[in-house]
């Protein structure tokens, strides 16, 4: 008997800290991966293409599949709704995919929490200091000073959860965290099912 389900492989960490690199570097590596994509209420912005950047449903949609418990986390922001649909995640599992999730600290400890927490492997990425973070948000150019200071404030407020997660990535060196970071996707894949562990266990 062979184990035939996927497992859930998810990234957390500032803004700045290098996780859309790492993310990008799963994706272009690896096979088998469904990276998870947000429902969300909020109109759809220039460019963006429903099903690849955002589910874009109503407020009464969203509502609903909230009644149904068919959210893995969820939260209001500026009052649009975005979550993570558990229907998608749940067919990419038994597909045997590996599923990743880049979410803030609180998706995390709702995920954490959740029926999928045996298949869940955790990181937590992260620049050396929070002054070399300061100075890749300025490097990037994309953010104002009072965006960059709610942004280094939010990265103080998430670093408390980092005791939380299975792994920590200090992203100082580019290319040794992407060594590091494919290293987790073989890790992740190593967490099983609980059903699926008896069955094997029984079958073995």
């Amino acid at each position: 008997m062979k184990f035939h389900k996927g497992a859930i492989l998810l990234l957390s960490g500032p803004s700045g800290s290098g996780k859309s690199t790492l993310i990008q570097t799963i994706l272009e590596n690896e096979s088998d991966v469904y990276f998870s994509i947000s429902t969300t209420t909020r109109a759809k912005r220039a460019g963006e293409i429903d099903g690849k950047d955002y589910y874009f449903v109503t407020k009464e949609e969203f509502e609903k599949e909230i009644e149904a418990g068919m959210f893995l986390e969820w939260a209001n922001v500026h009052g649009n709704y975005y979550g993570t649909s558990l229907r998608p995640v749940l067919d990419a599992i038994e597909a045997g995919k590996l599923v990743l999730f880049d979410v803030d600290v609180q998706g995390f400890m709702s995920i954490k929490k959740s029926s999928l927490a045996s298949l869940l492997t955790s990181v937590f990425i992260t620049t050396p200091t929070k002054e070399e973070l300061r100075q890749r948000l300025i490097a990037r150019g994309t953010d104002s000073q009072e965006i960059i200071e709610k942004r280094l404030q939010n990265a103080i407020e998430e670093m408390a959860y980092m005791r939380e997660y299975d792994y920590i990535l200090i992203n100082s060196d580019l290319k040794r965290s992407q060594e590091l970071i494919l290293a987790l996707v073989e890790v992740a894949r190593l967490k099983k099912d609980k059903e699926e562990i008896e069955k094997f266990i029984n079958s073995w």
